[in-house]
């Protein structure tokens, strides 16, 4: 009896330790946020654009992923090496095979198996079904990493493609060299092999059915002389500057042969960076598109520094500097949501890239707008750089030459066109705006007549003169900060052009001719594709809110507050008035609709947090939980629009928390409705920003009650300073509104041309 007791007793303890080891691990395990992340969210786009998975460092250039269709897609190309930029296409590409002849070699892709995929922003490996190869890969900074793994049989051998123009060679002993050419520069790779080589090389005719061209591609074919050897390792570096400095990059960050090795140190670098924002409650859904959208955060900018030196695309030269130099940003999206987070996150980097815009513009003559690798290419409209420069500056990120800056973001006010996707002087369409106070729209009957206006972007008239009003609006009061009290007096003015287009009977933003007329339009279908005759993307509905700088008066453009209430309820409730079928095929951008709010396309994003303005914070709290569960989904559909390299992912990681930045330039945040119970943000200055949601949950979406700091807050927005002193902001959560809590004027953010 006494022995039972005792086989009882040890066995209780065992259970005992067991449960805490579990415990222990289970704690571990939640302080590793790489664990939520999972790149195929969002790899099916609904009508664009799918997610590319890629597997890299946070804002570094090596961006490798498998390059196939999307992920319905059940074979694979070959893997990148590197990538140029977001749609912007690949460079270089590899992909291994099997083959029964040493001569023979193949334009097949590889079929994988979507069960044997492992995908992390760390760590990636696939097995090809038929061939029986698996294939390992970890990021480094400007290199990388591949392990091949062969079956037994077969002649193992690896084919290297060129994804632009280029060729292939073999360097020195067991190395391989490749060079590509793309808009005016070169890239260049080098890479080693564990064991030795045999190369051959040549060029197929690649054919682009729907574009109707076709083109030279250079092929590298590698073997390998061990038949025995079932493991290829092969480790790589990329640079813009040249071979030799690309050789440099590989033996600085991968000298030996160590695959271990750099994914740990992949995976230490992703958890401190994901580490930075912890969350508690919440689903695991809830959590794993948390932090996917914190990984995309994380893809633009990216570090071209090497060594030192960088080559820039603006006058084709080498330079040094003592600062990293940073390019890809799409700033016409990354404005509203990438650089507010990173100014959060990571004020020091923000500046760095800031001082990057300032030598772009030193380099090029013009202050960029969406500065990629091989150039400022002038996609979409307006000169948002300008209003991020205001929006750190009055951050208190300053660590870049301001006047400098300055001078740029004017030089494009007065000098550059604002006619989209172009670059350049001004044309007579911008001498118009600053005289008239709008940008002239084309009758529907009348033929375009300014040669520099785009085929396809047309005018975009409204959109235009929308953009520009707060990007003048940003120019006067950086101009107010900086004491030039001409220029503020000036640009200030300038930031109420959005008026002349507000047309009262309907409550839209509509176009006028060139001598002041409405043109009778159809704002939710006319313009052509995208409606870019008079809007961009979206339609006139869209761009009714375009108006972040001067949101109070807005309101009084549409009749005060209950008025300007009843337009955003319509929004969200408007029909397309048409088919599916005939709205889509001409505005495929505006995807994620409720009503005729555009969740996929960015000009949207400010919109469900307007109602803070007018005294319904309520309703603001309802639409973003409504949007983040809709739209925002931990699967392959789970992004409704084109992402853009972190733009729309940045904005779930705000309306995560449960604030928002409506107007970038002013230093202050909208509150919305947290979906975790607890959010904490480590900061740079070592203090930490809390933000409590009690009893958070589906259904306990609304704020019954607010402390900042332990004391009463009844305002529906804080301060940038408030988080950067370390606050805490504590909601009680509720099942249904609380109608009274935020609704005074004097509670609403601010918001206004001063």
């Amino acid at each position: 009896m006494k022995s039972l007791k005792s086989i009882i007793l040890v066995f209780i303890m065992l259970m005992i330790i067991s449960c805490e080891e579990n415990t222990y691990s289970e704690s571990r395990i939640q302080q590793n946020n790489l664990q939520y992340v999972n790149p195929d969210i969002g790899s099916v786009g609904y009508l664009l654009h799918p997610m590319r998975p890629n597997v890299q460092l946070p804002n570094q250039p090596i961006r490798m992923h498998p390059y196939r269709i999307d992920y319905l897609d059940d074979q694979i190309a070959f893997f990148t090496l590197s990538m140029v930029s977001h749609r912007e296409g690949e460079l270089f590409g590899v992909l291994p095979g099997i083959l029964k002849d040493e001569n023979e070699t193949w334009s097949e892709k590889q079929t994988w198996d979507h069960d044997q995929e492992i995908l992390k922003p760390n760590y990636y490996s696939t097995y090809f079904v038929d061939s029986e190869i698996g294939t390992e890969f970890t990021p480094g900074s400007k290199a990388g990493y591949f392990k091949f793994h062969f079956p037994k049989n077969g002649i193992k051998k690896l084919k290297y493609n060129i994804t632009h123009d280029g060729s292939w060679r073999q360097g020195e002993g067991n190395s391989i060299i490749g060079i590509e050419e793309f808009g005016g520069m070169k890239a260049y790779v080098y890479g080693e092999f564990n064991t030795d080589i045999q190369t051959s090389f040549d060029k197929q005719i690649i054919v682009n059915k729907r574009r109707k061209t076709s083109r030279e591609q250079a092929n590298a074919w590698v073997s390998f002389s061990d038949k025995s050897a079932r493991t290829v390792e092969f480790k790589y570096a990329i640079s813009y500057i040249s071979v030799e400095q690309a050789r440099k990059n590989l033996q600085n960050e991968i000298p030996q042969w160590n695959f271990n090795k750099l994914k740990d140190q992949a995976t230490s670098i992703w958890n401190k960076k994901l580490g930075q924002i912890k969350v508690e409650g919440g689903t695991e859904a809830q959590r794993n598109v948390f932090y996917t959208s914190l990984y995309r955060y994380y893809e633009r900018m990216v570090n071209i520094t090497e060594e030192g030196k960088y080559f820039s695309a603006y006058d084709h030269t080498v330079h040094t500097d003592s600062r990293d130099f940073y390019t890809d940003d799409w700033v016409w999206d990354t404005y509203l949501t990438q650089h507010p987070l990173r100014m959060i996150l990571s004020p020091e980097l923000e500046s760095d890239m800031l001082q990057s815009y300032v030598r772009m513009y030193e380099e090029g003559g013009w202050m960029p707008q969406f500065p990629i690798l091989y150039m400022d290419k002038p996609a979409m409209h307006g000169f948002h750089s300008t209003i991020v420069f205001l929006d750190a500056y009055r951050k208190g990120i300053r660590n870049f030459d301001v006047e400098k800056a300055y001078e740029g973001m004017k030089k494009n006010a007065t000098d550059a066109t604002m006619i989209p996707w172009v670059n350049g002087e001004k044309t007579e369409l911008d001498d118009f705006y600053r005289e008239n106070g709008y940008f002239p729209s084309l009758k529907p009957d009348e033929k375009e007549f300014v040669e520099k206006v785009h085929w396809f972007e047309k005018r975009e008239s409204v959109a235009i003169t929308l953009a520009h009003s707060y990007d003048d609006w940003a120019l006067g009061q950086m101009a107010l900060e900086l004491d030039k009290k001409q220029d503020y007096e000036y640009y200030n003015t300038q930031a109420l052009n959005y008026r002349n287009l507000y047309q009262p009977k309907n409550g839209l933003m509509m176009p006028k001719d060139s001598e002041g007329n409405w043109i009778d339009i159809d704002p939710k279908f006319d313009g052509g594709p995208g409606g870019r005759d008079y809007y961009d993307e979206n339609n006139g509905f869209t761009y009714a809110w375009q108006a972040q700088q001067d949101i109070h008066g807005l309101i009084d453009l549409m009749g005060g507050r209950e008025q300007f209430i009843d337009n955003l309820d319509n929004l969200f409730r408007e029909g397309l008035g048409r088919t599916k079928y005939q709205f889509f095929a001409l505005f495929a951008d505006s995807s994620g609709m409720v009503g005729q709010f555009s969740m996929g396309n960015e000009p949207s994003f400010h919109i469900p947090y307007l109602y803070n303005y007018a005294g319904a914070p309520w309703k603001t709290q309802k639409r973003v939980r409504f949007l983040l569960d809709a739209w925002f989904q931990d699967s392959i559909f789970g992004i409704p629009g084109d992402e853009d390299g972190g733009a729309m992912t940045s904005w779930v990681v705000f309306s995560s928390m449960g604030f928002y930045p409506v107007t970038p330039g002013l230093p202050i945040y909208n509150i919305g409705s947290p979906i975790f119970e607890k959010t904490s943000i480590d900061l740079e200055n070592g203090k930490t920003f809390t933000i409590i949601a009690n009893n958070s949950s589906k259904k306990n979406k609304y704020i019954q009650s607010v402390t900042l700091n332990g004391k009463p807050y009844n305002k529906v927005w804080f301060t940038h300073d408030d988080i950067l002193n370390g606050s805490t902001l504590k909601l009680e959560m509720g099942e249904f509104p609380n109608k009274e809590w935020g609704v005074s004027p004097e509670a609403a953010p601010e918001s206004e041309v001063k």
